[in-house]
Formats: C-alpha cells, sequence, structure tokens
C-alpha cells in the first residue's frame, strides 16, 4: 500500500498516475487529495490513516526528513534554458575568479550538470550544490555544508563568509529562508520562467529588522499559543517540549494549538494570546503574519526572547531542528535567578518596565493568606485556568446546543442581501 501525494496544481493528473502505478507495480495505491499543513511537507499522518507503507511525494519539496515512512520523492523536471541562465551568470559575475555557490529549486536540479559543465570551466571556484533527500548519515565533516536538503563544500572557497550565491528559480519561500539563514553571502538569481537574472534587491536587513520586532513582541507576551505546524518532521515533538520548558522558565503561560494551515480567522478565535510560534518546516515557518490578530514568530525567535543565555550574533536559523541539544545551535538555559538578582527589563515597543520573569521551584505553591482561592470539598486547591475565565468572560462563546432551552418556532425568511445594505432596509434620500 503506497500513499501518492500531490500539490493542488497536479491533482488533477493524479487518478491517472495512480491507475499506471497500480500496473505496473501491482501495489494499492491511495492518492492523498488534501494535506493538513503545506503541501511541501510530507503528510505522513494522512498516508498512516490509509495504512501506507511508503510515500510518493510529488512536486516542489522542502526536503524536511521524515520520521516514520519512506519517501521517494518525485519532483518534476522544468525546462531551464541552459544559454541564457550562463549567459545571465556571466553578465553577474564578469569576473572568473568569483567564489560562487549555485543554488536551485528542486524542479531546476536536473539542469544543474549541464550548466556546471558550462560554467566550470569559465569559473575554476565555482561550486554547485546537490540535493539530498533526507538526513545523511553522520555529522557533516568540516568544510561541508549541509542544510535544506542541499549540501556542498565550501572548504577550498575559503569559508561560506566569503562566497556569493547564485540561486536558479523564481521568488520564493525557499530563497528568502536561504537569504536569512545566509545573510552575510550576496544573492544573485535567475528566474527561467522570465528568463532574467537579477541581484537581489530585497532587503535582507530589512527583513531582520521585521523579525526582530516580532522577537520585542514576544519578550513582551504573557500568553503565547505553540501551533503545531507539522506532524511528519524528524524532532517536532522535541521541539514543542523543548518550547514549552522555555516559556515555562521564562515566567509565560503557553497553551499548544493543533489548527492545520493557521490563516487569520482561525488564530483570531483565541483572543487571550499575545503571540503564537509555529513549529513547521523551514519554508513555511517565516510566515508572513501582517494580516494576523496576532503576530506569528519562528522557534529562533521565541528562543531570542525568552533564554537569556542566547544571543544575536547576526546568524538566522529557520531550521528548529538546530535549537535541539546535540545541535549546531543549540544554547542551555541559565539557572533561574532569585528577586534580588534580576535585571530589570524595558520594553524598547512600550517603553515600560516588564515584570521579572522568574522560574517557580518545583512543588505545589500555595497562595497568599489574602489572596482568594478555589478548593474543593477536601479543602485541595483547584488550578483555574486563565483562558477558562477568559471564555467565561465572554458574550458570546461559540455555537452552544442548549437543548430543552429553546422555544420551538416554524422557519421564517431572513434578511436578504449583504450586511451593508438588507433588502428590507429603507434608504437615506440624498
Amino acid at each position: 500500500q503506497v500513499a501518492l501525494q500531490f500539490p493542488d496544481e497536479l491533482l488533477a493528473d493524479a487518478a491517472a498516475v495512480a491507475a499506471r502505478m497500480e500496473a505496473a507495480t501491482g501495489a494499492e495505491m491511495y492518492v492523498l487529495g488534501d494535506t493538513t499543513y503545506g503541501s511541501c511537507c510530507v503528510d505522513e499522518v494522512a498516508a498512516e490513516h490509509a495504512g501506507a507503507e511508503a510515500v510518493l511525494h510529488y512536486g516542489p519539496a522542502c526536503l524536511s526528513p521524515c520520521r516514520k515512512l519512506p519517501v521517494l520523492h518525485i519532483f518534476g523536471q522544468q525546462p531551464l534554458d541552459i544559454g541564457r541562465c550562463a549567459e545571465a551568470f556571466r553578465e553577474l559575475y564578469p569576473n572568473r575568479q568569483s567564489r560562487v555557490v549555485v543554488l536551485s529549486d528542486v524542479i531546476y536540479a536536473h539542469a544543474m550538470g549541464e550548466l556546471e559543465q558550462q560554467l566550470h570551466p569559465e569559473y575554476p571556484n565555482i561550486v554547485f550544490s546537490r540535493v539530498v533527500c533526507g538526513d545523511p548519515p553522520g555529522p557533516a565533516p568540516p568544510g561541508e555544508v549541509r542544510q535544506f536538503g542541499r549540501q556542498f563544500p565550501v572548504e577550498a572557497l575559503g569559508g561560506l563568509q566569503d562566497c556569493a550565491m547564485f540561486y536558479v528559480g523564481a521568488e520564493g519561500l525557499a530563497l528568502t529562508s536561504f537569504m536569512l539563514t545566509w545573510n552575510c553571502c550576496p544573492f544573485s538569481s535567475f528566474d527561467p520562467v522570465t528568463g532574467c537574472g537579477r541581484r537581489e534587491t530585497l532587503n535582507v536587513n530589512r527583513a531582520l529588522m521585521r523579525r526582530l520586532y516580532l522577537v520585542e513582541r514576544a519578550r513582551d507576551a504573557r500568553v503565547v499559543g505553540i501551533l503545531v505546524g507539522t506532524l511528519g518532521v524528524v524532532g517536532y515533538l522535541a521541539v514543542l517540549q523543548h518550547l514549552r520548558e522555555l516559556l515555562r522558565q521564562a515566567g509565560k503561560r503557553s497553551y499548544m494549538l493543533a489548527v492545520g494551515k493557521p490563516n487569520p480567522a482561525k488564530l483570531a478565535n483565541f483572543l487571550e494570546v499575545d503571540i503564537f510560534v509555529l513549529v513547521a518546516c523551514t519554508q513555511n515557518s517565516l510566515l508572513d503574519s501582517s494580516e494576523f490578530y496576532r503576530p506569528v514568530v519562528t522557534p529562533y525567535e521565541l528562543e531570542l526572547a525568552c533564554n537569556p543565555a542566547r544571543e544575536w550574533t547576526g546568524n538566522y536559523f529557520t531550521d528548529f531542528r538546530d535549537l535541539l541539544p546535540g545541535a549546531c545551535a543549540h544554547v542551555e538555559l541559565p539557572p533561574a535567578v532569585s528577586a534580588v538578582e534580576a535585571v530589570p527589563d524595558i520594553s524598547l515597543i512600550t517603553g515600560e518596565m516588564r515584570a521579572a520573569h522568574l522560574c517557580d521551584p518545583p512543588g505545589p505553591q500555595l497562595p497568599p493568606s489574602t489572596a482568594l482561592a478555589c478548593r474543593d470539598q477536601t479543602g485541595a486547591l483547584v488550578e483555574i485556568s486563565p483562558a477558562a475565565s477568559f471564555l467565561e468572560s465572554r458574550s458570546w462563546r461559540g455555537l452552544e446546543q442548549q437543548l430543552g432551552q429553546t422555544p420551538i418556532s416554524k422557519a421564517v425568511q431572513g434578511r436578504r442581501g449583504i450586511a451593508i445594505a438588507y433588502e428590507d432596509e429603507g434608504r437615506e434620500q440624498p
């Protein structure tokens, strides 16, 4: 039993592909019609519902490693004008001694070998990245970069900080993730659809300023919603536990939410949450939350806000696995400090002093004698969730059945039209 996962634009071909695959292999094929999260990620949960033993993932992919099922990626092959791409590269890098790393979208990976044959004789210091599906065995050797499903050596180029980046593909989340992560490298790109090459004018510093502003918003937040944006990427359970512990030590309340693909309407239902942190793959974690009621940050940005031992060094991490113990960017949480040793903290947004975030010692804590507390019949303290208290204070709490309380009445015709001007409403004379 094999699951076939297609992006929305390829679903029209799913039935024909499944029929041919069944005839050729004899295996039972299941088409995953809708993914719970981003289509670039392998939907292991839907595949397990069908009892699948393997997944064939079609279309663009983020190449995040999966936890359980074996995966075969079929990227597809979009046409690439090799001659025009090489010409654009020569225009962007007239110095033949330039140190350049060539990256590509996965749908153009099939043409990188031919492009290398054209450019390598002229540019001795050019390096082409190789697409790698899954985690290679063992750690990366010194002088080699393994990130985002790409693998390339940089030792002969003098290090990554001395290299430029040339990306073959359209503008999108993959390019944005590359530019934020390797922000010390100048980027250029070639769009195969338009046939134009350009130096990336996207102001990375402005993008970083926006992300650092969200870090300051996270420092001001008291209630944080942890959005589960993936159920298949390796390490997602570990990072969820890591974020909960991080928020507990920072004195913030956290709630774990699984809402599928986040959108403004879904997240607007949680008014008590001050900020959200999205645990997703490297491409989907950089969510543009400008239209959301509350901002959405990445796990790395939340660590910058809540872990006093982590400092901003100019490096940016979009892969949440880099934050886990034993990874390249892991920083241990410092021990909790007392109220006397706590350093005053001023918000850069409101200008007000933040409350000291102290980690309470383990064990139940009794409230002061003057505080009101809820107790059960045995006299034990009953903890009331702030979210439950907030819900009780709302005038509308959602759809309630109220069985036996609503009087029975005949159905009547309601208003017609749109809310700005119903048909039964009078019109004001000009």
